[in-house]
């Protein structure tokens, strides 16, 4: 099968596409590199620079390449950007997508792993958090992605041979088991790639925003899963598509770790210290975020192997060690 991987360049969508060859599927990715890596796109998939607003060539591309299926990775997502360029979030999350369909429409792809967000939950009520909880976001980002679900639910509804399924991702974490890609995000928001610059030299101490949390230990809980887990978790879904399913997962290990025990999860795998310092909570920040995968793994087998924190933490090391400046170095 011939798979398009949108945004292929990205953190995930590169795992993604490397997994995709690994498994024996000829993978062509597009990516505008506006925020993704050249250098982390493997050398075994066709490369186009090319944005997903660009119905036209986007169009001519499907059809000279024989996609059948597609998977959506391109998106902007900091929260705090939506907040400050809603319009951005919603021209590329949103226009971009239905740019994307109105491409496959035209030359029949009708298969569509599309990379949602738990962010389209808002501040949930009850956490652990299952499919049918309520979907309210809080920032752009969320609305932006949220949109496009709805979207593909009316494609559906009148396009009985397209198909789609969308992950509502958690926090997704680590690196390639070989540690020849990895986590570059420019600007760094995520936790553990935050601590793990401390650990390198790059950053003093890592912050903590807000210690007064009903949680344990006080500081916010999230879900971490390997970013392999996820990927396996898409190929599954994709292999699993019928015409006319509307499917949406919760991908997630269905625990979640604190900020507290991320730290020492870095400080026990690195050997580093890592000072720490106190903070003020972050406006909208929930005390717990974290899934239920019980759909996910009774409907598609899903079965994550990186469920422990300093396995997740090991392999993110390993890149970032063999790679302190990110893809500068490629």
């Amino acid at each position: 099968m011939n798979v398009l991987v949108a945004g292929g360049a990205g953190y995930i969508g590169s795992h993604a596409t490397k997994m995709l060859l690994d498994a024996g599927y000829s993978v062509t990715v597009v990516d505008n590199l506006y925020r993704g890596h050249r250098a982390a796109v493997d050398k075994r998939a066709e490369f186009v620079q090319l944005d997903l607003l660009d119905t036209k060539e986007l169009t001519e591309l499907l059809d000279a390449s024989k996609i059948e299926a597609v998977m959506h990775f391109a998106a902007l997502a900091y929260v705090g950007e939506s907040v400050a360029q809603p319009l951005d979030y919603y021209e590329n999350n949103t226009a971009g997508t239905v740019s994307l369909l109105q491409a496959m429409k035209k030359v029949g792809v009708n298969k569509l792993v599309f990379s949602s967000t738990c962010a389209t939950y808002g501040e949930p009520e009850v956490v652990p958090i299952v499919e049918t909880e309520k979907q309210s976001p809080v920032n752009p980002y969320g609305w932006s992605k949220l949109f496009v679900e709805r979207v593909l639910l009316d494609y559906v509804a009148t396009t009985p041979e397209f198909a789609f399924v969308a992950p509502r991702y958690f926090n997704v974490a680590g690196a390639s088991s070989d540690a020849s890609i990895g986590e570059d995000h420019r600007p760094e928001s995520h936790l553990i790639p935050l601590i793990l610059e401390v650990a390198l030299g790059k950053r003093e101490k890592i912050t903590i925003y807000g210690d007064d949390y009903t949680t344990d230990d006080g500081t916010c809980i999230r879900d971490y899963i390997h970013v392999e887990d996820l990927c396996q978790a898409h190929l599954l879904g994709m292999e699993a598509l019928q015409p006319g399913d509307a499917k949406v997962y919760n991908l997630g290990i269905g625990r979640g770790y604190s900020v507290l025990e991320v730290i020492e999860a870095v400080r026990r795998v690195t050997g580093h210290s890592i000072p720490a310092e106190m903070g003020q909570r972050r406006p909208g920040d929930p005390a717990a975020l974290f899934a239920n995968p019980a759909r996910v793994k009774k409907e598609l087998g899903f079965n994550p192997k990186h469920t422990e924190i300093e396995a997740i933490v090991e392999s993110a090391w390993k890149w970032h060690q063999s790679h302190p400046n990110g893809y500068d170095e490629d």
